[in-house]
This record gives structure tokens, C-alpha cells and sequence, in this order.
């Protein structure tokens, strides 16, 4: 495994009724109005279903890019970084699909109650019919329509695809959420892509866009590496503020690399005088 860097080192929008629920140590989710809490001023307000995850309930916390199917792959990484049950793993989502064993993943995913996983697209096309897999069952699908569209730590914000810097986080739609590159939302292949120019809190740590490595900025962290393209499957230590990266030996959808994105990085602002 490739050793840790940090930041210098390197689809029908849901009609979600904007519920939000706490991440309790077992992996259980009990209703909370974080709206009224006064001690969770830094957690970002969204409209749509989110899981907040209080960090004083684990050691290690771990947010892993997308694994398309590729259980042994992840499985390999989980082990390289030796997590336990007292550590938490968080998925930017995109489970499925593309790989060689979605059901695998799932299966892993959802067994273990210190993981947890936002939607992705790929889940939300096999949710719509836009595609099938004859390997999922229906209780994964209600497994998979049962997913949040983010998760938030302190100062940290989980989803997909990304976020437009130009609206609020509470007026984003789900599909924004989960297939956010471009700004505008419209206009996919304008550069810069948003997590280019993003120099604001909270940090989004987000999947969906495919990265020669990972991206690494105080306002955004990238982690599709293209594990399922026969590149790599890429981390982000939340406690450590380090990303890392596994190389994988097996391709199981080619990728030219042309389609792969070598991301520029925010300006930094001129210092005050």
C-alpha cells in the first residue's frame, strides 16, 4: 500500500423530507432534531436524509473511495489498515456495479455495524431501473434505497458527487449530491470541476469523479481512483488528516486515460497585510 500523504503531498432527485439521524457506537440510528443542538454548530444543514457520526465513539475513522464490486480489493485494504471493530468505515458510495461481485460488497458493507455508506449514483440507477444486476437480491435494493445522501463529521461533510459553492448546502437536491462535477450542474465537461475551486468548511470528501490520485485540499478530498479501472482504491484518515491509496493488480473496466482527471488546486488567497 502506498504510503499516506497529506494536503501538501499531493437519478431522480429524491423526495426526502430532510430527516436527519445520529450514528450511535452499534451502528443503530435513533431520530434527532440536530437542529436545535448547540453543540454541533459545525455540522453543515442539508435537506435531504443524513446520518451524523459523533467521532467520540471510535478509535480510527476511515472514509474509503469506490469499490464498483471489487470485494477482494477491498477487502485487501481493510486489512492493510488493520481496522476493528472500534474503528469506523465510512464509503462515498458507488458499491456497485461495474465490478465483479456487488453482492459481495453489499454483504460486507451492510454486516458490519461500524461501516457506514452514502448513495451513490450507481446505486440510485439500479434503484430507478436505469440498469439491473441479477446477483442483487430485493432486500439489497431496500438496503440500498436505505442509504443516506450524506454523512457528516465535525467540520466534514460525506457525499458522492459534490457541491455547487455557488447555493447553499440545504438547497442542493439529492441528484446534485450524488452526480455534482461541473458548475454549473448542467454543463458536466466545464472545467474548473467544483472541488478545483473550493476554499470554504466544511471539508467534503466525496467520490464520483475518477482521479490519477487522490485530491487532497482543507475544503475537499477526493477518493475514486479508479479501483475497478485497475488503478487504485484510495482512503482518507479522518483523525490523521492523510489520504492513502492501495494499488490494485486487476482490471475489470478499461479506462482510457484521457477520462482519468489530474485535478488543479485552488489559488490560495493573498495573505493580509
Amino acid at each position: 500500500m502506498r504510503t499516506s500523504t497529506d494536503q501538501s503531498g499531493s437519478t431522480t432527485d429524491a423526495d426526502w423530507s430532510g430527516s436527519t439521524t445520529d450514528a450511535d457506537r452499534s451502528g443503530s440510528t435513533a431520530d434527532t432534531d440536530w437542529s436545535s443542538s448547540t453543540t454541533d454548530t459545525d455540522r453543515p444543514e442539508l435537506s435531504v436524509e443524513t446520518v451524523h457520526v459523533d467521532p467520540d465513539a471510535y478509535e480510527g475513522i476511515y472514509v474509503v473511495g469506490d469499490v464498483h464490486g471489487c470485494v477482494e480489493e477491498l477487502d485487501a485494504l481493510l486489512s492493510a489498515l488493520d481496522v476493528t471493530d472500534d474503528d469506523l468505515v465510512v464509503f462515498v458510495g458507488d458499491l456497485v456495479r461495474k465490478g465483479p461481485d456487488s453482492a459481495g460488497v453489499i454483504d460486507l458493507v451492510r454486516d458490519r455495524d461500524n461501516f457506514l455508506s452514502v448513495r451513490g449514483n450507481n446505486e440510485q440507477k439500479l434503484l430507478d431501473g436505469e440498469d439491473s444486476l441479477s446477483s442483487l437480491t430485493a432486500a439489497d435494493h431496500d438496503w440500498m434505497a436505505s442509504l443516506p445522501l450524506a454523512i457528516t463529521l465535525p467540520d466534514t461533510l460525506v457525499v458522492h458527487g459534490g457541491v455547487n459553492a455557488s447555493k447553499p448546502l440545504a438547497a442542493h437536491t439529492a441528484r446534485e449530491l450524488q452526480t455534482m462535477r461541473a458548475t454549473p450542474h448542467d454543463e458536466p465537461d466545464t472545467r474548473p470541476y467544483w472541488f478545483e475551486t473550493r476554499t470554504t468548511s466544511p471539508t467534503v470528501v466525496f467520490g464520483h469523479t475518477v482521479l490519477e490520485e487522490p485530491h487532497h485540499t482543507d475544503a475537499a478530498v477526493g477518493l475514486d481512483t479508479g479501483c475497478v479501472h485497475g488503478r487504485t482504491l484510495s482512503y482518507y484518515d479522518w483523525r490523521g488528516d492523510t489520504v492513502g491509496s492501495l494499488d490494485v493488480e486487476t482490471t475489470y473496466q478499461h479506462r482510457p486515460p484521457s477520462k482519468v482527471l489530474s485535478p488543479s488546486r485552488p489559488t490560495p488567497k493573498p495573505a493580509d497585510d
